[in-house]
């Protein structure tokens, strides 16, 4: 070996030959030595250990280095293997994906058989956007709960539970043919499916960071537009086949116990704060504080702010967009258009736009990211803005041009559906671990009870009473025009209060654009207190969360 000491470098420069150097002698290591932390120090107090203690402790040393690379390596591997995402973290996403997909398909089967329902069970707008509002209701009363246990307790139980009770009482409601009895199952449907909502995006956050949590999370909710939609067709066309819109209740509960077997069997809950390279495995913080500190947080007001006016106009036109469609192509001279072909184009229409818009919300809010990094909220607050004028016409231009009608509402909803998975994406970020699964619940919480729980109780009783006001007039008016039947002037007058209820959408829409535009002014702030509180607990013990590839 060559001498790089000082003496031999002048040795050189001087032209006489090197020295050979003399031999040191190193002392074999002693465990203290060895130990993580400790270079060059000894602990003068304890006894000196014996060769064969010393060689002892090395080699067990040695042992549990060799192991810790073996797992690392297989695990490097793995995740090389998959894009950066290991096999069981694909598994993980699938299945909540999966249920997601079936949660909102049941969510939307009613809407897609909403006529029959009312002639059986004889009732009006106002009584069957009641149907939707008692399932939200309980949806969000129960949604805290669930987000407190959601924070201290095992995820992975909880949401089997809660899948699990909303596919039994969604199969008993099937079978109920009174309205009472009926609308109090949908209302248990709703408790079921707060335990999954709350705390499923919270599972996705504690396995990725950054770009893929974002990837993720456009993944998970890509599954709302295609359920939804699912649920029209499958509602309408289960009722047709089998010559009962009972039937049409009887198909996401089959899925969601066969959900239930891939939740306990196959999926892995993360540590909480994984992602993060922290270890909050549970919430030491009380419900107070939890609250408390959350309603600090203005961005997370905001945007929850934002996300119950997106929820008000989804529930609206969800709920009755069929239906209403329906009744304006019957006006158009010489369309024979049935509910059931309105129901399956519809859904077609919210499958459609909701696989672009949901991917492109995020995808342009990466393009634009080192460019602004408050775009986030941006992005939300201009789609919205954007989608409420080509709402309007879409709901301006059904008795007049059916492609046109179709074409508007599909361009509305998808700018409608740039912000679901930003809107997810940023109360992760801006909420540290410890309290996403409470900071998810109070968000369904409140734009449930403010958005889609009320919207279709809301829309259909403006409308019930629009009704009222412009019937009169439409009846005085048939008894100088007797070229229009009774008939067809009492749907006019139906289709038109519809027309003037679901204007209000429109204008919350606008308001939504505003609440997330004002999100942007404290987002870059409530992110950086977020990182600097999660960063200050416990790293947790084990490798993958270290994985620098996964900050």
């Amino acid at each position: 070996m060559q001498d790089t000491s000082p003496s031999s470098h002048l040795a050189a420069m001087d032209g006489q030959p090197e020295r050979e150097p003399t031999p040191a002698t190193t002392p074999s290591p002693s465990a203290a030595d060895l130990s993580y932390g400790s270079c060059d120090v000894t602990d003068s107090a304890s006894p000196p250990l014996t060769d064969l203690d010393s060689k002892l402790s090395v080699e067990k040393q040695l042992e549990a280095a060799s192991s810790l690379v073996s797992i690392r390596d297989d695990n490097m591997k793995a995740s090389r293997g998959c894009g950066g995402i290991t096999l069981t973290q694909w598994v993980t996403v699938s299945i909540l994906c999966f249920v997601n997909l079936i949660n909102y398909m049941d969510r939307y089967t009613i809407a897609g058989v909403l006529v029959d329902i009312q002639k059986q069970f004889n009732i009006s707008d106002d009584k069957a956007g009641l149907l939707q509002t008692a399932f939200v209701v309980s949806y969000m009363i129960f949604a805290p709960i669930f987000g407190y246990l959601g924070d201290r307790y095992n995820r992975k139980v909880i949401m089997a539970g809660g899948v699990l009770m909303w596919s039994l009482t969604t199969l008993a409601g099937s079978f109920m043919n009174d309205y009472g009895t009926f609308i109090l199952f949908r209302s248990f449907v709703g408790i079921g499916e707060a335990s999954y909502s709350t705390i499923a995006p919270t599972i996705i956050s504690d396995m990725f960071v950054k770009e893929k949590r974002s990837q993720m999370l456009a993944l998970f909710y890509f599954a709302i537009p295609i359920g939804s939609g699912l649920g029209y067709i499958v509602g309408a066309y289960m009722a047709t086949l089998l010559g009962s819109w009972h039937w049409s209740l009887r198909l996401t509960p089959a899925l969601g116990v066969a959900s239930v077997i891939l939740i306990m069997c196959f999926m892995k809950e993360p540590v909480r704060g994984e992602s993060e390279g922290t270890h909050a495995d549970v919430s030491h913080s009380s419900w107070k504080d939890d609250i408390r500190l959350l309603f600090s947080n203005k961005s997370f007001l905001l945007s929850t702010a934002g996300f119950t006016c997106v929820a008000f106009v989804t529930g609206a036109l969800a709920f009755f967009g069929p239906k209403f469609l329906a009744k304006g192509f019957s006006l158009i001279p010489g369309n024979e258009t049935k509910t059931d072909d309105v129901s399956f184009k519809f859904g077609v229409i919210a499958m459609l736009a909701g696989l672009i818009g949901v991917p492109l919300g995020p995808f342009v809010a990466q393009l634009l990211r080192s460019r602004c990094a408050r775009i986030d909220p941006l992005v939300c607050g201009v789609g919205l803005i954007i989608s409420a004028p080509i709402c309007f016409f879409a709901i301006l231009t059904p008795s007049t041009n059916m492609a046109l009608c179709y074409f508007l509402m599909f361009v509305g909803e998808l700018f409608l559906n740039l912000n679901w998975s930003i809107v997810a994406d940023i109360l992760l970020y801006v909420v540290p671990p410890t309290r996403r699964s409470s900071a998810e619940a109070y968000q369904i919480l409140f734009s449930h009870a403010l958005g889609d729980a009320s919207s279709p109780f809301l829309i259909g009783l403006v409308s019930e009473k629009l009704q009222e006001v412009l019937r009169p007039e439409s009846l005085a008016h048939n008894a100088m025009n007797s070229t229009l039947s009774l008939v067809q002037e009492s749907d006019l007058v139906e289709f038109h209060s519809m027309q003037y209820a679901l204007f209000i959408t429109c204008f919350i829409e606008v308001l939504g654009g505003i609440f997330f535009l004002l999100t942007a002014l404290y987002i870059r702030r409530d992110k950086e207190d977020a990182e600097k509180e999660a960063a200050s607990l416990p790293e947790p013990t084990h490798y993958i969360a270290n994985d620098p590839r996964e900050r």
